[in-house]
């Protein structure tokens, strides 16, 4: 593994080399301090330009590139208002698609105001948009569906520059969670009603979302949902405070023409993709890292952290596969480095934000990381026994039944030997030269 989740130091992103122009070009725009926590969070305005294709997983499904979503989580004031600023970049095409559309909405509703409430007034028109306004409704959302599913199948993205202004669009917080995860299955979720003011269908939800937040209200926000699969299938990106108070004001980029006649290029290609398309390479890498998942897993003996990297590793390949269209569909090593990054990201993220309330937990965001995955392994000396993994788990919270089993995963990973002659467990050569 190349990446440790363990420590509260973020795992490095790497250098972006070749296939990857299109994300360096959009951090141009964005201040150094923001690179790495911004670079998630582009995925989802990407993909929601995707329309019409279809991309095969390693599970031989096939899977569009909607259903995206991600949550920008840093304090107050860390420059998370930058992400706005890129999917402005990013949606511009949809903004101008949508003004033409909500002119259409305005003359149709100056026309019925001004006629009497018969059968002479006009038909309201379909006009789907592709980025609607972040105060959108529960009921607007669905009508926005039911037009974008007759356009041909188009995604409908949504930023939230603060994540409780979600609730909204879901109709209350309590229907949060459910509406979520139909989006990210890319579900049938309509409605039935009984009065001809209301809006009836059941389309197929086609949407990609961003959300940004502080950590006291981010942590509130999913606390009733970190164990009904919402929280696995949202990417998260943290920003850490920093160590020190710098007196530095970050420079951000001037969006100038040059920039966007470049941007221009990658979102054709984009827009261009139809089909369906397999990435022999990138499934390759997803099914070794779906195995470096089991053995991270085993490592620090944690089931959550086993659970939701499963949804971490579609959230990375889906990513993959937007480089790959936007690099003339064509796979390279950096492509591939960035993906397995992304993966370990999103789990270090969530772990640093939620790792005590995953335990059933609930104490502040300093005390968080102390709560998170632990390798136990790396805690024992080169040389130990039974009982000093037994004492380990008991201190960490686990109980001591699961002790064999554990050593048992160790030795099938080739972590460890026993030698019968001593009665003690080594750490590998392997593991060690690894760790």
């Amino acid at each position: 593994m190349k990446y440790d989740i363990t420590t509260n130091k973020a795992p490095e992103m790497p250098n972006l080399g070749k296939g990857t122009e299109c994300i360096k070009l959009l951090l141009t725009q964005a201040s150094k301090d923001m690179h790495e926590p911004l670079v998630p969070m582009l995925f989802p305005s990407l993909g929601a330009h995707i329309s019409g294709a279809e991309f095969q997983y390693p599970d031989r499904s096939w899977k569009e590139m909607c259903g995206q979503m991600a949550n920008l989580v840093g304090g107050s004031g860390c420059n998370k208002g930058q992400l706005t600023e890129l999917t402005k970049a990013i949606c511009r095409d949809f903004s101008l698609h949508d003004e033409t559309e909500m002119k259409k909405l305005r003359e149709w509703a100056k026309i019925s105001n001004s006629k009497s409430k018969s059968k002479d007034g006009p038909v309201k028109p379909d006009t789907p948009i592709f980025l609607p306004p972040a105060n959108t409704t529960s009921a607007g959302f669905l009508e926005n569906a039911i037009a974008l599913e007759a356009a041909g199948g188009r995604t409908q993205l949504f930023n939230f520059p603060e994540v409780e202004m979600a609730d909204q669009l879901c109709g209350s917080h309590k229907y949060m969670s459910h509406l979520l995860r139909n989006i990210y299955d890319m579900a049938q979720a309509g409605a039935l009603r009984a009065t001809a003011n209301g809006v009836s269908g059941n389309p197929v939800l086609r949407a990609c979302i961003t959300l940004s937040g502080v950590p006291v209200t981010v942590r509130k926000f999913y606390k009733n949902e970190l164990h009904n699969g919402t929280f696995g299938r949202m990417v998260f990106s943290y920003k850490p405070r920093e160590a020190t108070r710098s007196g530095h004001i970050p420079r951000r980029g001037e969006f100038a023409d040059n920039f966007y006649q470049q941007l221009d290029t990658y979102m054709a290609r984009l827009d261009m993709t139809k089909g369906r398309f397999i990435i022999r390479p990138l499934n390759k890498l997803i099914d070794r890292l779906a195995q470096d998942m089991a053995t991270l897993a085993d490592l620090v003996d944690d089931d959550v952290l086993w659970d939701v990297s499963k949804r971490s590793l579609v959230s990375a390949w889906k990513a993959g596969c937007i480089l790959w269209v936007l690099n003339t569909q064509t796979w390279t090593k950096a492509m591939g480095e960035l993906v397995e990054w992304l993966v370990y990201h999103d789990l270090w993220s969530k772990m640093q934000i939620f790792a005590d309330m995953l335990k059933d937990g609930d104490v502040n965001i300093q005390e968080t990381s102390k709560a998170g995955p632990k390798n136990m392994l790396d805690s024992l000396p080169n040389n130990f026994n039974e009982a000093q993994l037994e004492a380990l788990r008991l201190e960490s919270g686990k109980n001591k039944e699961g002790t064999k089993a554990q050593l048992r995963q160790w030795v099938h990973r080739k972590f460890i030997e026993y030698s019968a002659q001593t009665g003690l467990y080594s750490k590998t050569e392997n593991y060690l030269k690894n760790s």
